[in-house]
């Protein structure tokens, strides 16, 4: 009727060990979910982000234009009713862009980087290569991500742009492409009179 004392601890130790086991699979369980948990939330965060940088996309041709519109506010409007709601507006847009982080790439002066400026063109000049001498578009930063990069004319200088005859490698290429263009031409020309 009674168990043996080996038995009982032989069934205690086998129980301990499946209480330890269902114990660490609850455990496993409690983590996963709170991973699961923390994912789902930087996901939705992550979605709230992308659609406001969506919005914000959407008014940067704005800004743009309104900051084009405070340049050339003539001085002596400057203090008029009008002038004023500019400047007023442009704080607003300020205080927006500080909501959301958003901040505006450096660009003239600077050294040229890929990872936040675009180069549309090149420009002779006397300075160091790469140095930012002209601002085509502003970009933004929206917390300390390139959101939009700005688009810079770069310095280059005077000497890596010419070649050995003393044009730049701009005025060669539109020679070379002229002369293809006339070599196609001309080929064109004898092979229509060969079929007639």
């Amino acid at each position: 009727m009674f168990k043996k004392p080996i038995e009982e601890n032989k069934e205690l130790e086998e129980l301990k060990a499946r209480c330890d086991e269902y114990l660490n699979g609850w455990k496993r369980a409690k983590a996963d979910y709170e991973n699961l948990k923390k994912d789902t939330e930087k996901r939705i965060s992550e979605l709230g982000e992308y659609a406001a940088a969506g919005v914000i996309l959407e008014l940067m041709p704005v800004f743009n234009h309104l900051k084009l519109a405070v340049r050339h506010i003539p001085e002596a409007e400057q203090n008029s009713d009008w002038g004023q709601g500019i400047f007023h507006i442009q704080k607003e847009f300020a205080d927006f862009f500080k909501k959301f982080e958003i901040s505006e790439i450096k660009t003239v002066g600077e050294k040229f980087n890929h990872l936040y400026h675009e180069a549309v063109g090149y420009e002779e000049a006397d300075e160091e290569d790469d140095i930012i001498v002209k601002e085509v578009q502003p970009g933004y930063l929206i917390k300390d991500k390139v959101f939009l990069p700005a688009k810079v004319i770069v310095s280059k200088a005077k000497t890596d742009l010419n070649n050995e005859d003393g044009e730049t490698d701009l005025e060669t290429s539109a020679s070379q492409i002229n002369n293809i263009n006339q070599d196609d031409q001309s080929k064109n020309t004898e092979s229509s009179r060969q079929e007639e």
